[in-house]
């Protein structure tokens, strides 16, 4: 175990910033801008869409509204640190090369043992849970199973990835076969749809009600943040940019499930490891957020430059007022 531990440096982060490595490499994003301005064009929605609130007369509504523009978000320490670890593997976490576990999580894909405490196998999940919202939704110890990841979930019965399954796994064309087939049962029970191989997703034909019940059910977002880690555990990393592309848009743009923003933004956005990829999302994330001034996600020097800008906007403003004024 020395050997495999030699040249291993860990130093747990302590703020956000040592967690957030995302815009260290970032050289302006001039052509990537460039790139997402053209998807704004095409997507050719207003970016002034306030979030929806509870059913209450209209100037309390707007009060309330605006109060809570008033509030700027903070980022989470927890969110970051966790993210953190998991981009970078795990790196206090050696278990993993002490001892292996027993393959469970591949034995449950390879439908040779029920996912415990249930006693359900796979094939049953796959063939009899699909469209059965009201189990899907309620039932809170399967979505451990269906998407293992290397640390501890809530269901003590499940058990870890290790490198070793990990790599078992992905060579094992039954279980990928079904993991992808779990993913869909998964998507269509937010709304969605897998529409090719290479992971893009689009609105399923149920779209409507399920965006209804995923900005009421909260607990889901820490659902979506176990599939899209899991997703990059077991060799679909790609699989998560369109992914998280999607909920930024319907969080964020089209409004149809306003209470997921900060998620999408804390936790989707960051379980992509590839900086390139988390730096895009952003930018399209920036580009509609409202308000503006309140995008804490970066990039740093762009964001500075954007509240001097505003700040000058402002100035100048006053004092060719003031002038007017002055002659009247």
């Amino acid at each position: 175990m020395g050997n495999l531990l030699n040249g291993v440096s860990f130093k747990e982060p302590t703020t956000v910033e040592d967690c957030d490595s995302t815009w260290e490499t970032d050289s302006g994003g001039e052509e990537e801008q460039g790139d997402e301005d053209e998807e704004a064009e095409k997507d050719g929605e207003d970016s002034g869409a306030e979030e929806q609130g509870s059913e209450v007369t209209d100037g309390s509504q707007n009060d309330s509204n605006a109060l809570e523009q008033n509030i700027k978000p903070k980022r989470s320490f927890y969110a970051a640190r966790d993210l953190y670890k998991y981009r970078h593997q795990y790196p206090q976490n050696f278990k993993d090369l002490r001892c292996q576990n027993d393959l469970c999580n591949l034995r449950f894909y390879m439908n040779k043992i029920p996912f415990k405490p249930d006693g359900v196998y796979i094939e049953d999940i796959l063939n009899k849970w699909k469209s059965d919202y009201d189990k899907l939704e309620h039932n809170h110890t399967y979505i451990q199973w269906l998407f293992p990841l290397r640390e501890q979930g809530l269901n003590f019965y499940a058990k870890e990835l290790t490198s070793y399954e990990i790599e078992e796994f992905k060579k094992t064309k039954e279980a990928t076969k079904r993991f992808i087939m779990a993913y869909k049962i998964m998507l269509d029970f937010f709304g969605l749809k897998l529409v090719d191989k290479i992971g893009n997703v689009s609105r399923a034909a149920n779209w409507q009600d399920r965006f209804q019940h995923l900005n009421e059910s909260q607990h889901n977002y820490l659902r979506i943040t176990r599939i899209l880690k899991s997703l990059g555990e077991l060799g679909y990393e790609h699989f998560k940019p369109p992914l998280v592309k999607v909920f930024l848009q319907e969080s964020i743009v089209e409004n149809t499930i306003p209470n997921m923003k900060q998620s999408a933004l804390e936790y989707f956005v960051y379980t992509i490891k590839i900086r390139r990829e988390r730096r895009r999302l952003l930018r399209y994330a920036c580009l509609y957020y409202q308000p503006p001034e309140h995008f804490i996600w970066g990039p740093p020097t762009k964001q500075k430059a954007q509240q001097c800008k505003s700040v000058k906007t402002t100035t100048t403003s006053n004092r060719s007022l003031k002038k007017t004024v002055t002659k009247i």
